[in-house]
């Protein structure tokens, strides 16, 4: 059974950073001094969306701290909530208390954000020109199976945690994206905290990274801030489950911890 567990998760790496491979280079870097809202941005969306993927990319490159709420295809916890605000259930669809903005469409929300929270406070060139059709985002989402594209059904009438998730996390990270889908899959909301590469010696995995020796991060960036928060290293992803005080690194102790406290 062991055995069989690690194939399927070695699988599913293997498929998360193929889907990540499709549309590299987006999602990996972002600024290292982010504008961060004063109130938190509430993003509805589920990881298996082409669309709410653009999105998330964006939010990795202005390195962003978002709460997501996800809804999943068959998903009863926080669809029914998006129809209610904004008159149907489309996704993505964010929520922006700073400045009373509730948007559907993801070109409209990624105006929305580089407006407001990048330095520039202008979208560059090549977010404007995205076709209407996101097909290589669908490309991605295929190549990954799909995960994170609908509710586990044996969750639908289970309560929802009382605080936040916390997951340390950026778009492009293969291992972070297995932990994504599977807290979309659980309907269970989360904040996210996005700590993408900020400079060239950050490019590689924790273990491997291209500048040898110990890893240092950008001084004053928010990596440097963030890792005081995450025991002290710089690896994703990393969850810390306030309501049973449980913190962790690597993607399958964290799948399988999901799936036993709240699946």
């Amino acid at each position: 059974m062991k055995n069989n567990t690690g194939k399927r998760h070695r699988t599913k790496v293997y498929q998360a950073l193929a889907s990540t491979l499709v549309t590299l280079p987006r999602g990996v870097m972002g600024t290292a001094f982010p504008k961060q809202p004063e109130k938190p941005l509430k993003l509805y969306e589920f990881e298996a969306c082409p669309y709410c993927r653009r999105v998330r990319d964006v939010i990795t490159r202005l390195n962003l701290d978002v709460e997501i709420y996800p809804c999943p295809k068959n998903g009863t916890r926080f669809r029914p909530m998006v129809q209610a605000l904004g008159g149907q259930a489309q996704f993505p669809f964010l929520i922006d208390e700073n400045t009373g903005d509730l948007l559907y469409e993801s070109k409209t929300i990624i105006a929305h954000l580089f407006t407001h929270y990048s330095h520039r406070g202008k979208v560059p060139l090549s977010y404007q020109l995205l076709p209407p059709v996101s097909l290589v985002g669908g490309i991605a989402v295929a190549v990954n199976s799909f995960d994170g594209m609908t509710a586990n059904a044996n969750n639908v009438n289970r309560e929802a945690p009382e605080q936040l998730l916390e997951l340390w996390s950026f778009e492009a990270s293969p291992f972070s994206r297995i932990v994504r889908a599977k807290l979309t899959e659980l309907e269970i909301p989360y904040k996210l905290h996005s700590v993408p590469k900020e400079r060239w010696q950050d490019q590689g995995p924790a273990t491997a990274r291209l500048k040898p020796g110990k890893y240092e991060p950008l001084a004053d960036g928010k990596r440097a801030r963030e890792i005081t928060n995450m025991q002290g290293k710089m690896q994703v992803p990393f969850l810390i489950d306030p309501n049973t005080d449980v913190e962790m690194f690597e993607s399958r102790q964290i799948v399988k911890y999901l799936d036993k406290q709240y699946g």
